[in-house]
């Protein structure tokens, strides 16, 4: 469906991180936008304040003027929303136009120069990267992005570039409706099975997504240090693809050597086969955010630009709302916040975490999202957990699933492979906050895990901690 066809629209979900980018800028092209959401949010706010019509709860009045007549032409919802909601039921009664998430972001993109990240972890900080890199070139590229950039506060724009970055999303099959003509996978491994199915169906998923870019006549960008990502690599240049790998091993098309690690992150090199090295100095820790700095460095280069610009551009990215998230200290202690919920995102997440804190002891209350992943990864959650000194596991955040028995937090506590006085389960929500702040002391680290509320702890830890210190 083409932008220009889309009418009025409004969207069911209007407040999440993906759907609130996306009404951001539909109304920059100037498309009325109207929407709803469950809770009120800071980013049902920022809609609103731009000029949607929006409310908390869901009703279908909403899409009607005050004679009742309908004042919407387009219905947009996620996967989330079940086909039971009102709105939807509306739209389809009135025959209005019905979208996914994944086919309005087809139709906003549609004729741009695409560029997808994708992958099972950092998908949104390499976006993120991209973007910052391509804006300190003076490209201005739209961008849809599953959390707010430091730098703007926003998680979408309308540029005036004929570039548009997204974050491309697989746990819905999102990355492949989309014109994609330069591509990032930046990690291949089993997730969002309650959609896919097998690992498998997820596998050919991420081939399907390769072999669009190489019809298209685009590049591939794969990271070689991770097994999914390097088989898909293989696969794509086995089948003509334009692909370049990047990672720390000696196979890689651009190889990095770290080089040493400064107050905030590492100062590392790309080498290049034919090409001059590139050094780049981040100012986000972890090893792996070296990686994502890497793979933001070829799809940027890939587009033409320069690539001495790109290294400053990475320089100066300082990162994205709840990735190693920084909420602030008191008595001595610092307080983090970040989006990990999978084994492999939470282990490396905390061994940045212990480059930041050196000798301090890390704190680290965990929730678990969804019961399917509970149950596939209940051990290697327990033991990415284990890299922390203390451990605090909350009970499953999964809204309106059927419990699976055994995927709780419980057990998964029982995995954490710490002596048993560091590790506890608390089903309790408001007990957590005084259960991290009491066993901290100055130069110790806090971090809240985890993909639901559980970053609103912060506050009241880093009150807790003030009202400790006096």
């Amino acid at each position: 469906m083409r932008l220009a066809d889309l009418g009025r629209v409004h969207i069911v979900g209007i407040g999440g991180a993906g759907m609130s980018g996306l009404a951001r800028v539909l109304m920059a092209r100037g498309i009325t936008v109207s929407g709803s959401d469950a809770k009120d949010s800071r980013r049902l706010a920022a809609v609103r304040a731009l000029g949607a019509r929006v409310r908390v709860g869901h009703d279908a009045s909403i899409m009607c003027d005050a004679t009742g007549a309908c004042i919407v032409d387009t219905v947009v919802h996620s996967t989330a929303v079940g086909p039971s909601n009102v709105e939807l039921a509306y739209a389809r009664e009135h025959g209005l136009h019905v979208l996914t998430r994944a086919e309005l972001l087809a139709a906003i993109t549609a004729g741009a120069r695409l560029v997808s990240i994708a992958g099972t972890h950092g998908k949104t900080t390499t976006t993120s990267m991209t973007v910052v890199a391509m804006q300190h070139c003076h490209a201005d590229p739209s961008f849809a992005i599953g959390s707010e950039l430091n730098e703007s506060g926003s998680n979408a724009h309308a540029g005036s570039g004929d570039v548009f970055v997204v974050e491309a999303d697989e746990s819905d099959g999102t990355f492949l409706v989309l014109d994609t003509i330069a591509g990032v996978v930046t990690n291949v491994e089993p997730d969002h099975l309650n959609y896919w199915g097998t690992v498998e169906a997820l596998e050919q998923g991420f081939r399907d997504f390769a072999d669009g870019i190489a019809a298209r006549g685009g590049f591939l960008v794969a990271c070689s240090d991770d097994p999914g990502a390097a088989a898909l690599a293989a696969h794509a240049r086995a089948h003509g693809a334009d692909v370049r790998t990047y990672g720390f091993g000696d196979d890689a098309d651009a190889r990095i050597a770290l080089d040493v690690h400064g107050e905030r992150g590492w100062r590392f090199h790309v080498h290049r086969t034919g090409l001059p090295v590139v050094t780049i100095e981040l100012q986000v820790p972890g090893r792996h955010n070296v990686l994502n700095a890497t793979a933001a460095l070829l799809v940027t280069t890939g587009m033409g630009l320069s690539a001495d610009a790109v290294a400053e551009g990475l320089g100066a990215f300082s990162g994205t709302s709840r990735r190693f998230d920084y909420k602030g200290s008191a008595a001595g202690v610092a307080v983090y916040d970040d989006y990990a919920h999978h084994p492999t995102e939470i282990a490396a997440t905390l061994r940045a975490a212990r480059e930041v804190v050196g000798e301090g002891q890390l704190i680290v209350a965990f929730q678990a999202h969804h019961f399917y992943r509970t149950a596939m990864f209940s051990r290697e959650f327990g033991e990415a957990l284990g890299l922390a000194d203390r451990v605090v596991v909350l009970e499953v955040f999964a809204p309106g699933e059927e419990p699976i028995p055994g995927a709780n937090g419980l057990t998964m506590a029982s995995n954490v492979p710490l002596p048993h006085d560091r590790v506890r389960f608390e089903p309790s929500w408001s007990a957590v906050p005084r259960d991290l702040v009491e066993h901290a002391r100055p130069g110790d680290l806090i971090m809240t895990l985890g993909a639901g509320e559980i970053g609103l702890l912060a506050p009241e830890i880093l009150a807790l901690l003030e009202e400790s210190s006096r």
